[in-house]
């Protein structure tokens, strides 16, 4: 799997759980202790310079991000496309769905983004997140670049508060089938120096990879630099990290192939 950055050295999953998201996180905040508010608000959120990104963006979520009910489903599908890089035809966005670098985020046919749900594609040099047709975001799910990429392919469906982090490339095959509380995690950060706050080391990111067709249970957490092949199945709660080959069956912590389908 070829990465949108170059990988640092490091063993697949070496950061922990959850790993990917302290030393990007730590930048953003001194960047909003730094300069003025409204070009840092633009730049985290926006992702566009000039008032007319930000009041063009500002106005689509008044309008219609909180909304309830079917007058909102009508008012974001017709708004939030001019917003996107991309938007296929029929989208679904539910209430208080959060766009962040919008322009990065493209959209197959019949797309489902439920309620709550945040859609990050920031980053500096990054292509962003992209949706293939048909693909369902569950509830409170979020997809979070981190200067990476995230793409999920025709008919991937997300359960409810999931999560996805990138800092290279992350990618979901088709028909791929992730079950409540799964996380894919595309990232950590060094920690070999024990006087440096662990924050504020080097991010690393190799990327993780599923392929078509594979389905991880509840709870499934997929640990940096990890390849899982076609037509897998990942047990509930199992904590992967290190790749399982085609048309496996893996449980446990850490994950273990069990059988073969």
């Amino acid at each position: 799997m070829s990465d949108a950055h170059p990988a640092q050295p490091e063993a697949p999953g070496a950061g922990g759980i959850g790993a990917s998201h302290a030393s990007d996180d730590y930048l953003v905040r001194r960047q909003l202790q730094d300069g003025g508010a409204a070009g840092k608000y633009r730049e985290l959120v926006v992702g566009r310079p000039g008032l007319a990104a930000l009041v063009g963006y500002e106005l689509v979520m008044l309008l219609s991000s909180w909304v309830p009910g079917a007058l909102g489903l009508v008012l974001r599908r017709f708004f939030y496309p001019l917003l996107l890089g991309e938007c296929g035809r029929k989208p679904v966005f539910g209430h208080n769905v959060v766009l962040r670098h919008p322009h990065k985020i493209r959209l197959g046919d019949g797309v489902i983004i439920d309620d709550n749900c945040m859609l990050d594609a920031k980053g500096s040099s990054n292509t962003g997140i992209s949706l293939g047709d048909g693909v369902f975001l569950g509830r409170n799910t979020i997809l979070s670049c981190k200067n990476g990429d995230i793409e999920l392919a025709d008919g991937v469906n997300i359960g409810f508060n999931s999560q996805i982090a990138s800092g290279s490339l992350v990618r979901v095959g088709k028909d791929g089938l992730l079950a409540a509380y799964c996380y894919l995690i595309g990232g950590g950060h060094e920690s070999a120096d024990p006087n440096q706050p662990i924050q504020e080391q080097q991010a690393v990111s190799h990327g993780v990879e599923l392929g078509d067709n594979v389905w991880l249970g509840a709870g499934v957490k997929v640990l940096d630099g990890v390849t899982i092949g076609a037509d897998c199945i990942v047990g509930a709660g199992a904590v992967v990290l290190s790749d399982v080959p085609e048309r496996s069956v893996a449980a446990g912590i850490p994950a273990r192939v069990i059988r073969e389908r």
